[in-house]
């Protein structure tokens, strides 16, 4: 594995392996770390993951730490890591980074999977009332821990995977911290999300509390070309760490598939049926 060592861009970590390279960008709150018990379960496979501004490791970077900040970010290092093929995982907020990374239609682009993602039109909770109470949820270690087992989880996790969480998510700058719940949750993409030309699979978890279900089928998929949604059940938000197992799978099938279209023709091809081997709930397609 290879760690980034660059001033100027967020640290990241390329591991060699078969292609495409799965590229992964976390959650308000995360790290690059958020992904190791999925990158665990796909040990042949090509992978990035970064810190983002301002979180873990580029936590000293400077602002801004906008969505389109991210999103320059993702490029650059992607550019740096001289990445040529690849598919992009987003994850909550990282998701939403992701639609604005997939909408500028980079080369290379062969997919994206969009897991627990904030949608491209924010939901009608998010008032600014939503906004204010959000953006102190990491103030203290009590207040993160509350918000880690009552709001961000459904699935019971192991006590190194809580204390994982709870030092991830107060590992930022103060600035950085709120700007998601002050700004970026709050942004509307959905021109953005428009633009977006490759198959999208979206991923949620059953008992999300935080982008539901019926929220990513009412605010995320009517934007989308060519999408489709998988809820995993038996898990909240934190998907990645709340279930690896069903995510790999469904990374795993989807890469592959992607890899196959971009490979032998370029062209962007059905989103492939997820394993029906009781990890996955359902499967709703979705073009527009």
């Amino acid at each position: 594995m290879t760690t980034s060592t660059s001033l100027q861009l967020p640290r990241y970590d390329y591991r060699p392996g078969n292609g495409p390279v799965l590229v992964f960008l976390h959650y308000w709150g995360g790290s690059a770390r958020t992904w190791q018990p999925v990158l665990d379960r796909l040990p042949r496979r090509a992978a990035l993951t970064v810190d983002l501004r301002g979180w873990g490791r580029s936590r000293d970077l400077p602002g801004p730490y906008t969505l389109e900040q991210l999103a320059h970010d993702t490029r650059a290092v992607l550019a740096h890591a001289r990445v040529s093929e690849y598919v992009l995982v987003g994850h909550s907020m990282g998701g939403k980074v992701a639609q604005l990374v997939a909408a500028a239609r980079p080369a290379g682009l062969a997919g994206l999977v969009l897991v627990a993602p904030g949608p491209a039109k924010p939901a009608a909770a998010v008032t600014p009332e939503y906004q204010e109470a959000l953006s102190h949820a990491y103030d203290s270690d009590e207040s993160t821990a509350a918000a880690r087992d009552t709001v961000l989880t459904a699935a019971p996790l192991s006590e190194t995977l809580k204390a994982q969480i709870a030092e991830d998510s107060r590992a930022s700058n103060e600035e950085a911290r709120l700007v998601w719940p002050r700004q970026g949750i709050a942004a509307d993409i959905s021109d953005a999300a428009r633009a977006i030309d490759v198959p999208v699979l979206v991923v949620a978890g059953e008992h999300d509390r935080v982008e539901p279900p019926e929220v990513l089928r009412s605010n995320l998929l009517p934007y989308l070309a060519n999408a489709s949604l998988t809820v995993l059940p038996g898990c909240g938000h934190l998907v990645p760490l709340e279930a690896p197992d069903a995510l790999a799978q469904v990374l795993r099938r989807h890469a592959r598939a992607r890899g196959r279209a971009y490979l032998h023709n370029g062209q962007t091809a059905p989103l492939p049926h997820p394993l029906n081997d009781g990890n996955v709930r359902y499967h709703l397609g979705y073009q527009r």
